[in-house]
């Protein structure tokens, strides 16, 4: 209990996806406008992460491990992200229609999103089994979450603040994230 505890921890706040490592900026600097889309993108992203590395760490441990396949794990997994994002996609169409307008071209994004791929390729480099995998994975879509809703409140603020001119739009983004990133530095020391 207490090594799922740190990996939670870990992956959550001490190695954000996002401020730590740098995965998923795409998603994080662009649906990151309002709260409300940035938590919907946040919700798909968990949903999306959580399921692929629960299907990835069963399809690599029962299946390419026994037929010595290791070596197509980068295709497989990408496989199983883009059947999950599709799901997604068709259940946010049908029952959240504004949410889905909402996220626009971000939603099919999350296949391309490397924050996911890289959950799926670090639970395997980690040697991680399926419920440490499962842990790790609602950890760092946590963390995600997290990140990106904090970007998208700050954002919202800062909107109507006067900022010079050179700092306008994507620049104060930018610095705003590195300061994030500075902030999630200091939860280093938790572990």
């Amino acid at each position: 209990m207490k090594e799922l505890l740190l990996i939670a921890i870990g992956s959550a706040l001490v190695n954000n996806v996002v401020l730590s490592q740098f995965l998923g900026i795409c998603p994080f600097l662009g649906v990151s406008k309002n709260v409300k889309t940035a938590a919907g993108m946040g919700g798909a992203v968990v949903f999306v992460i959580t399921i692929a590395s629960f299907v990835a760490s069963v399809i690599y441990k029962f299946i390419l491990v026994p037929t010595g396949f290791e070596y197509l794990q980068t295709i497989v997994f990408i496989l199983v992200i883009a059947a999950l994002v599709q799901f997604v996609e068709m259940f946010l169409k049908k029952a959240m229609p504004p949410l889905y307008n909402a996220l626009g071209v971000y939603l099919p994004l999350i296949t391309t999103n490397c924050a996911v791929l890289g959950v799926a390729l670090t639970n395997v480099q980690k040697s991680y089994g399926i419920l440490e995998s499962v842990v790790n994975g609602i950890a760092v879509a946590v963390g995600f979450l997290v990140a990106i809703v904090l970007m998208a409140g700050i954002r919202e603020k800062t909107e109507h603040n006067d900022i010079p001119k050179a700092f306008q739009g994507t620049p104060i983004v930018l610095v705003t994230a590195g300061l994030m990133a500075i902030a999630f530095f200091g939860f280093s020391g938790l572990i």
